[in-house]
């Protein structure tokens, strides 16, 4: 039997965990600038959490999402996206009572059953960020401004934000009868699937790609148009903070977000340098979706964004600038004297924090140093049944080819590896 991975899944190989690394890193040091909290919420949970709060008509519950029974006979989904179960965790720990006010991020795989392809996977992975309890246009341009430094930070340029507003439910509502109105008569051209929105959320219909659906779309009443005096209010505050903050901006009318619980501010962070596939992050927030799972009414923003996507973005614009981790020390060892000495000396140096490999398949001293060219080791220290029994033995720069006399002792070695460092933390460089 053959085991091959299944469709749409993947592995993430050894080389290619540095360039994660950078990404994740990068989330990371902007969260704790903007001082958000990391959460982290299961892969699994209840149907009902994403087909109330995602919204039975769109594309990810109707047609993406991996569901299941358990033994139970209760429905269970793998995770499509983040919102929602940080939505609930809120809810499911007291916080809408005793903490309302909260700034959390977040990082993991997620699953959607779609189409391969580049950059997109069925098992792919989303950092994303969430702010709950607060309703000021300010958190909006916080959060936006959060997506701004992020790829700042990853060295992307070329940024362009696309910014809107969607309304609150009753304008949605409203809006929603305008675009079918706007629709009907040209839906017997347009494709399957928004033929069958039309009827369950014509909304939708704004993020079709297909070629004869697009001058309908294109000639669209916007949203922004038609907002209620709050809204408006809201979606001009916003702008202003944007403003403020010298984010520059596109307003497009018929942007609004692919899932039901989105309100009020709509947004999509790109970079003109990446072609067609442009798209970095989407966000928007979700006033409503807090209640519509059972709690109080608690405005919501955040946005999310692809993993994948970001890591191929940097591999194309900064080839060659991430390398692996180098090794501190290979220890090359001759004669079961010297292979038990390097296995001890090894244990006592990773405990100072300093990275160690050896071999382990009793090879030749020639194939050994070339496994220490290969890892890229920045030392080398051959330790023989001699070395072993004088408690010292030779220790070779290999970056500059000079060797030194060195006690075989785990405190001696890392001082002289590493000159002013005490401790043998990541101080290599």
């Amino acid at each position: 039997m053959s085991y091959d991975l299944v469709r749409g899944m993947y592995d993430i190989l050894p080389d290619e965990i540095p360039w994660w690394t950078l990404a994740e890193e990068a989330m990371r040091e902007t969260a704790r600038r903007y001082n958000y909290r990391e959460i982290r919420v299961p892969l699994v949970e209840h149907t009902e959490l994403f087909t109330r709060g995602v919204g039975e008509a769109t594309d990810i519950v109707s047609k993406e999402m991996y569901t299941f029974p358990d033994r139970g006979e209760r429905s269970l989904t793998l995770r499509p996206e983040g919102t929602a179960s940080v939505a609930r965790a809120y809810l499911t720990h007291g916080w809408q009572t005793t903490e309302p006010f909260q700034k959390l991020f977040y990082l993991g795989p997620m699953f959607r059953y779609e189409k391969p392809q580049k950059g997109r996977n069925r098992q792919f992975h989303q950092y994303g960020i969430e702010v709950l309890g607060a309703l000021d246009p300010s958190v909006d341009a916080e959060v936006i401004a959060f997506a701004w430094s992020l790829m700042e930070l990853l060295g992307l340029g070329g940024l362009r934000l696309r910014l809107n507003s969607i309304g609150c439910a009753a304008d949605r509502a409203q809006y929603r009868e305008i675009l079918r109105a706007h629709f009907a008569p040209s839906i017997d051209g347009m494709c399957d699937d928004c033929r069958r929105r039309l009827e369950e959320n014509p909304l939708r219909i704004l993020d079709c790609k297909e070629e004869r659906c697009q001058a309908p779309i294109a000639g669209a009443p916007g949203s922004a148009d038609h907002l209620c005096p709050d809204c408006a209010a809201h979606f001009a505050a916003v702008r202003d903070g944007l403003d403020r903050l010298n984010l520059a901006y596109d307003i497009d009318p018929r942007l609004v977000r692919g899932l039901d619980y989105y309100t009020r501010t709509v947004f999509e962070l790109m970079s003109s340098d990446l072609g067609a596939q442009d798209t970095l992050i989407g966000g928007g927030r979700y006033d409503g979706l807090v209640e519509m799972l059972g709690g109080p009414p608690t405005p919501g923003i955040g946005f999310a964004g692809g993993f994948e996507r970001l890591v191929l973005v940097l591999q194309e614009r900064h080839p060659g600038e991430v390398e692996p981790e180098r090794l501190d020390l290979f220890l090359a060892t001759l004669g079961e004297g010297g292979r038990r000495a390097g296995m001890a000396l090894a244990t006592d140096l990773r405990a100072f924090g300093v990275s160690v490999d050896l071999d382990h398949r009793g090879r030749a001293l020639r194939k050994q140093l070339t496994q220490a060219n290969d890892q890229k080791a920045r030392f080398l220290l051959v330790l023989g049944e001699d070395e072993a029994r004088a408690g010292r033995g030779k220790l070779k720069d290999m970056d500059r080819g000079d060797e030194r006399d060195v006690a075989l002792d785990p405190e001696a070695l890392a001082e002289a590896m590493f000159p002013g460092c005490d401790c043998g933390c990541e101080h290599h460089e």
